[in-house]
Parts: C-alpha cells; structure tokens; sequence
C-alpha cells in the first residue's frame, strides 16, 4: 500500500482495529484550509481538542494552529509545536514548584528541574511542519504530500494489536514502539509528526504519560501517533498479518 491515499489508510487501519474514535492526521500548511477553525475554539489543550474531534462528529471542522491563531492555547503545546519559546520557569511547574513560581503550584512529573531540562535537551528543538499545523480526519485529506502523522485512539486491548503490527516487519524487539516522557499533545503530534529534533523518525509513540490529561481521556483508552511512513506499512502488512489471518486471536470472543 506504498500508493494508498491516507484517507484510505485511515480507513483501513480503523476497521481493522475495530476503532470508534476517527482516525486523525497531522499536516502542515501554508495557508489556512477553508474548512478549519482556530484548535483553541475547541479546547486549550491540543490533545484534549484532538480526542474531542476523534469522537465527534462526522463533519468536525479541521483544526488548525500558528503563531498568530493560538489565543486560548495552553503555552505549553504551543512551545512543543515550536510556536513560541518555552519559558524558564516551566522546569519548575514540572518539576518541584518554586514559591516565587506560579504561586509554588507544580505538577511533580519530575523529580527536579534538572532531569526536564534533560528531557528537553535531548527532544531537541521543535519546528512546526510548515506556517500552520493544522490536524483533521484522516478521511477529510486531500493533499497527501502535507500529512506527517497519524494518531490513532482506541481501547487498550485495540492500541495493543496496533503495536503488534507496528512490530511485524521489524526485527529490533524495542525501539519500534515507544511510551515517551512529555505533554499528551507531544505524544500525539510532535514525537510522531518528526517535530522534535530528537524524537525517532521510525517509531510510534504510545500513550500519553501525561497524567495531567486523565481529568479528559476515559481511563480505559489509549492512543498512538505514527509517522505516515510507518502507517503506510502497516496498512500494507494487514493482509498477511494476525489482524487479518487470526482476528479472534486479535479480538478474542468478540464477533467477525
């Protein structure tokens, strides 16, 4: 499926995995497509407006981001899609707290400053895919040539076969499948879209470890972003994989 529209890849890989939420794709643009609206109308949060769009309805609006369109973003997802610089006081508010940082709240995703600028260091520096980051259902693409990932979400036992296949026609046991440290929208977007300098560009990134996220994400679901290039494998592999050759192995006792 070298050739497959990413619509249809979308669709494949939904059906396959039995996936109620809408497959979505992550694309650049230069300029604002006709059926998008700003991504804060939606919800602050990047990934949260994503979830939203993946189980809404059919005829969801396009989202979309830049440096400009993104009053109501949390400024944390705009810095991990390269929109703005990431303030210094953030390696505190992931961190430990500080009394004269954002009145000492802080979130205890580390265990000090040091180790998130250490995360950060090593993800790199992130450029957005083009003037506007614009994300929308796989099945609303067009321009092919503009997608850089896709993310998946599904149930547990659903993004648990997607990384089985993710698997199937590689021969390292660990790195084609990744659970990274970061924002769910980093999981979702910047990771899988090859925003992030560091992040592997062959990978699939499962999540999100983001708990800040769970007050909107049901506790049984997860998600997956995918390079485009590694989606367009495993939709080519589905025919000779146990997605398609034992599916009750895949989803036992539930029906097809």
């Amino acid at each position: 499926m070298t050739h497959s529209a990413v619509s249809e890849i979308g669709g494949r890989l939904a059906e396959a995995f039995r996936l109620s939420a809408a497959p979505l794709a992550v694309c650049g643009s230069e300029e604002v497509p006709a059926d998008a609206v700003p991504l804060p109308s939606v919800h602050r949060c990047i990934a949260v407006a994503m979830y939203r769009m993946a189980m809404g309805a059919a005829d969801a609006p396009a989202l979309y981001l830049d440096e400009e369109a993104n009053a109501g973003c949390c400024p944390g997802g705009l810095a991990h899609m390269g929109f703005v610089g990431r303030s210094d006081e953030i390696r505190w508010f992931v961190s430990t707290g500080r009394s004269d940082i954002r009145g000492g709240a802080a979130e205890y995703l580390k265990a000090d400053p040091a180790l998130v600028d250490a995360c950060f260091e090593r993800a790199g520096p992130v450029t957005p895919p083009g003037r506007y980051l614009v994300i929308r259902p796989c099945r609303t693409v067009t321009d092919d040539a503009a997608v850089r990932s896709i993310c998946l979400f599904g149930t547990a036992e659903a993004v648990r076969n997607i990384a089985a296949l993710v698997h199937f026609d590689r021969p390292d046991p660990f790195s084609p499948v990744l659970a990274p440290w970061g924002p769910a929208c980093a999981t979702f977007v910047s990771y899988p879209a090859g925003l992030a300098a560091g992040a592997p560009r062959d990978a699939a990134f499962m999540g999100p470890t983001d708990p800040t996220v769970n007050h909107a994400l049901p506790p049984d679901l997860l998600a997956i972003g995918i390079p485009i290039a590694v989606a367009r494998r495993m939709a080519g592999n589905l025919d000779a994989s146990f997605v398609v050759r034992r599916p009750r192995v895949a989803f036992p006792g539930r029906g097809r």
